[in-house]
Order: structure tokens, then sequence, then C-alpha cells
């Protein structure tokens, strides 16, 4: 029986990877660099700690990870509070999942203040209680922490929770982890929609999809 959900943010609730693809170049800009035309793929899967110890390491910068990481941060604000959509579909998804009593959690690799002020913006922060970052837990998305301490917020266990997730190693990663895992297409990742169709329980090309899909699985 499914009890809780989470939601991964970036690709997943918004579409938004877009915008993720050029604030690395912004802030570089900024320092009067030039991003090599792959950075944001090379980036793509990790964390901003990690994206800012390699942003130091390949681009010869001397401000801190912290310092980068409130660049890239800034450079990202303005469009979480003004301008980043969500998907189609997700909040007819989000409040169905709701009003069916299943717990709602974020687990995500951006910052809680960005993510609680997008979710806010959208007014859904009464439907999803808890938002847990990779920076709570300490390790990005190829392990399974944040998954599990989401859960645990919820009070649900992986076997009757759902992890909706557009990247395919946090899908293999929650899948491993136990989670009943939702495949979901985003453009950032069109090359792997096979094999994100085949690792994932279930796939959706788009949130208006779910009502089908957890027939099965919701009562």
């Amino acid at each position: 029986m499914i009890t809780g959900a989470i939601f991964d943010l970036d690709g997943t609730l918004l579409d938004s990877n877009g915008y993720w693809n050029m604030a690395p170049d912004e802030y570089l800009k900024t320092l009067g660099k030039h991003a090599a035309p792959d950075l944001a793929q090379t980036i793509f899967t990790m964390t901003l700690p990690e994206a800012s110890d390699y942003m130091i390491r390949e681009y010869g910068l001397t401000q801190t990870p912290e310092e980068i990481n409130e660049g890239v941060n800034a450079a990202m604000e303005r469009f979480y509070l003004t301008e980043i959509p969500l998907k189609e579909g997700v909040r007819e998804a989000v409040e169905q999942l709701h009003g069916k009593g299943i717990r709602l959690a974020i687990a995500s690799v951006t910052d809680r203040k960005l993510v609680a002020g997008v979710m806010r913006r959208f007014g859904l922060l009464d439907q999803i209680s808890r938002i847990v970052t990779v920076a709570d837990v300490g390790v990005g998305k190829h392990e399974p922490d944040v998954y599990l301490e989401a859960a645990r917020q919820i009070g649900c266990r992986p076997e009757e929770t759902l992890v909706f997730e557009d990247a395919l190693h946090a899908l293999r990663t929650a899948k491993q982890a136990g989670f009943v895992t939702v495949g979901i297409r985003d453009e950032a990742s069109a090359a792997r929609q096979q094999e994100i169709r085949d690792t994932a329980d279930y796939y959706l090309g788009s949130f208006r999809e779910i009502g089908t899909v957890l027939k099965s699985i919701i009562n």
C-alpha cells in the first residue's frame, strides 16, 4: 500500500533544468571566466558542493566552495521566484495525491531556500509538508540518504513510498533502496528515456498521465 510520495524538484516538478544550465555560466561570467560548452552536462549529476569543487579545479577559481554555491544560487534565485514554471499536470497530481491522504515530500539537490521559495510561489507548501536537501544529509543522489530521510520525516517505509525522478542515476539509487520509482520525462535527459523506462517501476511522459498509472497502486 502506498502511503507516501517523494518528489525530485528540478526536471520533475519544475521545468527548470534549462535555467540551471545557464546559472554556472552566468556566475563564471561575473568572474571574467568563459564556461566550456559542455559544463552544464558535466555537472548535471553533481551536488552544488561537488560542482563548486569541479569549477575550482577546472577554472582556477580562488573562491571557496561556499562562495561559489552562493553565487550560483544568487544567479538562480530570480528564476525560481519569478520565471520557472511548474511542469504540465503537476498541480493537479499533487492535489490528487494529497487528497488521497498520501504524505508528500521533496528530496532535492537544490538549496532549501530556493525550494521553499518556489513552492510557496505556487501555493504548494500546504500539500508538500517536508523538504529535504542533499545538504541536509551530506551526500548526493548517488546515495539513498536524501530519500530515506524524506521518508522518515513523512513516516513512511521505502516500499510504501513513491519516488518521482527525471534523472537516471537518481532513479537507480531510489530503486536500489527499495522505493517504488516513477520516471518522469524531461528534455534534459531525453537521450536516456529508454533507460529511464527500463529502470523505473512506472513511467510518466507527463504528470497528466498520473491517474492511469496510480490506479494500480493507490486505492
